[in-house]
């Protein structure tokens, strides 16, 4: 069998705060931010090869975000997903920094109010975290729940978001 795939594939791991974190682009754009240990996190040999070339932006975005000088990303993205969960990180580019919004919340600005459970798993399913923040989704009485990437980083990123982490998070 002969595959017709022509894309190009280049990763490159960085060092954050929140431990390393994997930079992949597809064709030259971001499509994916994995953390070490991450749930639903891809095989790593479908990260193509090396290479830090195409992240130059995506590094300095996230090094200000991180410094506490940067509050909104802006990167062109390559987001492969079904189409719900594509609505579903659209509204997560849309939580201000420093706040949060439960599922239900989100499933009631997509139309489809009872879809709760079905936004968490395409929030679980987010190929881009802390760009895409889907550590600023809540659970309906504004506790914790799952997040790929674990609880622990999860309280840590909105802790700091909030002003209340222990000093600004050291940079790359």
């Amino acid at each position: 069998m002969t595959s017709t795939d022509t894309t190009t594939r280049r990763h490159t791991v960085v060092d954050s705060p929140y431990g390393a974190l994997t930079l992949v682009a597809t064709d030259g754009v971001l499509s994916g931010l994995y953390m070490t240990g991450q749930r639903h996190r891809p095989p790593e040999e479908t990260f193509g090869d090396p290479d830090p070339r195409p992240f130059g932006e995506t590094v300095r975005q996230l090094a200000a975000y991180f410094a506490g000088e940067l509050t909104e990303f802006d990167l062109p993205m390559s987001l492969r997903g079904t189409e719900f969960q594509r609505a579903v990180w659209a509204e997560l580019v849309r939580i201000p920094y420093g706040e949060t919004r439960s599922y239900g919340e989100l499933a009631d600005r997509l139309g489809r109010p009872g879809a709760s459970r079905a936004v968490g798993l395409a929030n679980g399913r987010n190929p881009v975290g802390i760009i895409v923040p889907c550590h600023r989704v809540v659970g309906a009485s504004g506790g914790l729940t799952g997040y790929g990437g674990g609880l622990d980083r999860k309280q840590r990123l909105l802790e700091f978001e909030k002003g209340a982490g222990n000093g600004t998070p050291a940079l790359f």
